[in-house]
């Protein structure tokens, strides 16, 4: 497990270019943590790391969010998702398939279909702009 933590939103993204580095194709990233932990932030430092095209945005209302670059990052936002059948109305499985990183937000709602290679990202909020940050699973970290 790693552990960081961060003062701001910028550090909470330089972090996560950083991380992005290690990351390969196929890659699930989980997120744990409530609103206004820093999720969307540590997603564009994935974009950054990435190298991938769009302006990152919270995907609440399209439920996914597509990066496109190599490999491209699917962004999805979990928090209204209720049962299997929501599950696979957002196409989630079909972008396992695509073999590219995803990063799910409110994760803890599909925590049954997550397999054992899931990397999870906790964030957690120690005042107003800090957060400490774990980074474990995946069998690499």
């Amino acid at each position: 497990m790693r552990e960081y933590i961060s003062n701001s939103p910028k550090e909470t993204e330089e972090i996560a270019a950083s991380f992005a580095k290690e990351l390969q194709r196929g890659d699930v990233i989980a997120y744990i943590g409530g609103l206004g932990a820093g999720k969307t932030a540590f997603t564009r430092g994935l974009a950054t790391g990435l190298n991938v095209r769009g302006d990152v945005s919270s995907p609440t209302f399209a439920l996914v969010h597509e990066y496109h670059g190599s490999p491209s990052l699917y962004h999805f936002d979990m928090y209204r998702i209720n049962t299997i059948d929501d599950l696979y109305s957002t196409g989630y499985f079909d972008y396992l398939d695509r073999e590219e990183i995803m990063a799910v937000e409110w994760s803890e709602n599909i925590s049954d279909v997550l397999d054992d290679n899931t990397i999870y990202v906790e964030l957690i909020p120690l005042d107003e702009t800090s957060r400490k940050i774990k980074i474990y699973g995946g069998n690499r970290f």
